[in-house]
């Protein structure tokens, strides 16, 4: 049975802003390495706010970031000057969109949008304006309000919060299983975006919908809002 929904709150790297296409860049300063610096980098950017979160040592995440940067390249013995530091740290406020992304939105734009993400204030904004989104979501909120990262409870209950509907009219999307399973746990209904078509993590949780893109969020929700 499918929810009476009436937002949705997307996450924003990995599920609208490739992560990866720092690709380009990284390989161009780095010939050969560029696909694994930036596996590497945005694994640990993701673990840093985990373990931020358990210390309860809260870095904005441009500086979780940043850290994560240099601590790949550190690993893989590259020298990163802070002039290229700098350039590498850039390509994340203007990451491509997926695919698919502009004209899913477009097609779920009689709900209310909004983006909930561990991104600072500053780098989503940025992110937002350079990928020609400005003005699509109603509210783009950051973990930052709360000094705590996904998948801290804090953190999704700021949607309904923002947004002005209830938990449970919320659609919460990802596709980062594991910020699936944090917004499932909170009670947010969640469609999860498996691009890698990857297993199901085992945390005792599962979305209530995947989807191989966004297109596939189209196809359970409608273009039309829910009663």
């Amino acid at each position: 049975m499918k929810p009476c929904i009436q937002a949705i709150a997307f996450d924003a790297y990995g599920t609208l802003f490739d992560v990866h296409s720092v690709i380009t860049l990284c390989s161009r300063k780095f010939p050969g390495e560029g696909a694994e610096l930036s596996k590497l980098w945005r694994a640990k950017q993701l673990e840093y706010t985990w373990l931020r979160s358990l210390m309860g040592q809260y870095e904005d995440f441009w500086a979780v970031t940043e850290s994560a940067l240099i601590f790949a390249c550190h690993s893989l013995s590259l020298a990163c000057p802070t002039e290229i530091r700098r350039e590498l740290m850039s390509s994340y406020l203007h990451l491509d969109t997926f695919p698919e992304v502009n004209s899913a939105l477009g097609k779920l734009s009689q709900y209310k949008l909004g983006i909930l993400s561990n991104g600072s204030p500053k780098m989503l904004a940025a992110v937002v304006a350079n990928t020609g989104l400005k003005g699509v979501f109603t509210d783009v909120i950051s973990a930052e309000e709360v000094k705590i990262y996904k998948s801290s409870p804090r953190v999704y209950g700021l949607a309904s919060q923002h947004m002005g509907v209830p938990d449970d009219a919320i659609a919460f999307v990802s596709s980062n299983f594991w910020d699936i399973a944090g917004a499932k746990c909170f009670g947010l209904w969640t469609c999860w975006v498996n691009r890698g078509n990857l297993p199901e993590d085992d945390l005792g949780v599962r979305p209530d919908v995947t989807v191989d893109t966004l297109d596939g969020l189209v196809t359970v929700l409608g273009a039309t809002p829910l009663p």
